[in-house]
């Protein structure tokens, strides 16, 4: 697409200002791109087809490549181990421009460091567990997402393989939980849940007007209305239908849209965690902001049966006390 090593080594802009500038001077907006042409740097036929990252990085929730500047070190390699290591998302972190094309998205990028070798990486979420997983600096607020897609886990979206179960009932065609046609998918990848909101956007997780950095909404917060929009993230595989005719669940339509005026629903947040579950099954893990111990101290759920949707929770929710509520 460039028409020479100059479009991105041009005198010393990515030492003062960082790489990011240069990237976005072809990634980012038409105007920028007519004006990398008008200089030579880039090839007209390039021009529409290029994607503008930088409208997608501007966005409410997104990767802080245009916030965190100058940290990424050349022969950094991830995960960190030092707590105190700058917390960074530039474009090189996940893009190595020499190396990358359509055919190999991960070409050249270091992977997971084992003793004195480090990995290729060959699958998406592998990138993705550079930051979010094994990372001595994690946020506070953040979990090691490899601990939660653990295929050794009771429960787990299926990142890293396909799920647990034989058969999930709530699935939309093409989703299955197992592939027995060619046309099913049964296998997900981070991506499908976390990128632009825009239809029409470049892929990848670059930024997008939902929180979490969500294609689609996704209320977590205990009591708002049940609605297609919602949890539009869980309706994009899970058929609001089924979910809403107690299909999995007896009790799924009532707790979601609520029992009466008086106790409204709860959100799917409140008690399954997206990505997966390190004690129960159906990626079941409270939210301890809503769901509380009993005056036991005991929060906890067990399955009954194999194949059928029955069990029990010990817990108090919404001033309910639980102990054990079957069903």
């Amino acid at each position: 697409m460039s028409k020479s090593c100059r479009a991105c080594h041009r005198g010393m802009t990515m030492v003062i200002s960082g790489e990011e500038g240069v990237c976005l001077d072809c990634h980012g907006t038409a105007e920028r791109r007519d004006i990398m042409v008008k200089r030579g740097y880039l090839k007209q036929r390039a021009v529409g087809y290029l994607a503008d990252i930088d409208a997608e990085v501007r966005k409410p929730y997104a990767h802080p490549v245009r916030l965190v500047r100058g940290a990424h070190r050349s022969n950094e390699l991830l995960p960190e181990e030092e707590v105190n290591a700058p917390r960074h998302a530039e474009c090189v972190d996940c893009h190595e421009s020499h190396s990358t094309d359509v055919e190999t998205p991960f070409g050249g990028i270091k992977g997971k460091r084992v003793g004195n070798l480090v990995s290729q990486i060959e699958q998406e979420f592998e990138l993705c567990y550079l930051c979010h997983s094994f990372s001595a600096n994690l946020p506070a607020f953040s979990t090691d997402k490899h601990n939660e897609f653990k295929m050794t886990n009771p429960s787990f979206h299926p990142v890293e393989g396909e799920g647990k179960r034989e058969f999930v009932v709530s699935l939309l065609q093409p989703y299955a939980a197992r592939k027995n046609k060619p046309a099913d998918i049964s296998t997900i990848s981070c991506s499908d849940c976390h990128g632009s909101d825009a239809p029409d956007a470049p892929g990848g997780p670059h930024g997008s007007i939902y929180r979490g950095l969500l294609k689609r909404n996704y209320e977590t917060e205990d009591g708002y209305p049940e609605s297609a929009f919602a949890y539009a993230l869980c309706y994009t595989c899970h058929d609001r239908g089924s979910i809403l005719s107690n299909e999995s669940f007896s009790l799924h339509q009532q707790h979601i849209q609520g029992f009466s005026p008086d106790q409204p629903g709860t959100s799917c947040y409140t008690c399954h965690d997206a990505h997966g579950s390190t004690m129960n099954p159906y990626l079941l893990t409270f939210n301890q902001a809503v769901v509380e111990p009993t005056k036991e101290g005991k929060l906890e759920y067990k399955a009954e049966g194999v194949a059928a949707f029955h069990g029990s929770c010990t817990l108090v929710c919404h001033g309910v006390e639980h102990n054990p509520k079957t069903y």
